[in-house]
């Protein structure tokens, strides 16, 4: 499967690893590039003792690999210092990535960038990136307030930016000749550096809203950070959390103001009652039955693809 992604970073597949802040580790990076895809590392808002530790471990595979950090909350120091260990590539999501493109491409890395939007794409177009992914909305963890489905979004943003490759940012199998941006799936496998793993969870779920399958959904709400500046404008998909004291459902903007919210949910946190993070998860986590080791998950999508397009080309 040849493509313009494989050959730039001399990758057997045109998959990558979504770069899950703090939970795509050095080991899950490490795995995919094995497997023949393009590991990236999820160093998230750029915590500095976080990379020391995962740094090591994505780059000393011998294979292509990369890192991904959130535009909004990583410090240029911070990319300077994933730089150092000579990543082929550094994504930027959400925000913008302006301020690090240069340094990057003097690194000699190249620079991808996530967008949710045509606007999006278009600036990634103007600040020359190398590669683009188009996250559609039925995607798990971050993600814009308005915006479109994979299906539908991808084909135009490959028309608007091309000859820039674009990668499909949801997982969805061989439904779709692209290429693919993921990590859900395998994550489960790879331990996940600070934080709680929730083992199996998204087999037990279904990619419908929780109201539709008795709370084992997934949903899109708003995510609240104090101090953060996307807090009017990022979401999130992820499976229902257990409830905390005060209800959250429309009241997300009321309670990230409140002190007393803030004390209530992490006492909930302390005694086990709500985890420390969402379980992020796509509408198509109905497709988890299995939960193999990254390396064979690659060579299986690869697979998987192979025999799609060869329907497809059959009279």
């Amino acid at each position: 499967m040849a493509t313009a992604f494989t050959e730039m970073f001399g990758v057997r597949h045109p998959i990558a690893l979504a770069p899950m802040g703090g939970s795509a580790g050095g080991a899950l990076a490490a795995a995919v590039s094995l497997g023949g895809g393009l590991g990236l590392l999820g160093a998230g808002q750029g915590d500095e003792d976080w990379l020391a530790r995962e740094l090591p471990i994505a780059a000393d595979g011998g294979r292509p690999w990369g890192v991904g950090f959130l535009s909004w909350a990583a410090g240029v120091g911070a990319v300077e210092q994933a730089l150092e260990y000579g990543p082929r590539a550094v994504m930027l999501s959400f925000g913008d990535p302006s301020p690090f493109v240069e340094r990057i491409r003097a690194a000699g890395a190249a620079v991808i960038v996530q967008v949710t939007d045509l606007e999006e794409a278009r600036m990634a177009v103007d600040l020359g990136a190398d590669v683009i992914v188009a996250q559609g909305t039925e995607s798990g963890g971050h993600g814009a307030r308005r915006g479109r489905a994979t299906l539908p979004f991808v084909p135009v943003v490959v028309d608007l930016v091309a000859p820039v490759p674009v990668l499909a940012g949801s997982p969805m199998a061989a439904a779709w000749p692209r290429p693919w941006c993921w990590g859900r799936r395998c994550a489960h496998r790879h331990p996940f550096p600070g934080h709680v793993r929730v083992p199996g969870r998204c087999r037990d779920h279904r990619g419908d809203h929780p109201r539709a399958c008795a709370g084992h959904g997934t949903q899109r709400r708003p995510r609240h950070r104090q101090g953060s500046p996307m807090v009017d404008g990022e979401v999130h998909r992820s499976h229902p959390r257990p409830s905390l004291p005060r209800p959250l459902a429309g009241r997300e903007a009321e309670l990230a103001a409140d002190p007393e919210a803030h004390a209530a949910y992490r006492a909930a946190v302390a005694r086990g009652a709500v985890p420390p993070l969402p379980v992020w998860a796509g509408e198509g986590v109905d497709l988890v039955d299995d939960l193999p080791p990254a390396a064979e998950l690659v060579a299986a999508l690869a697979t998987q693809a192979e025999n799609a397009l060869a329907r497809v080309g059959r009279p």
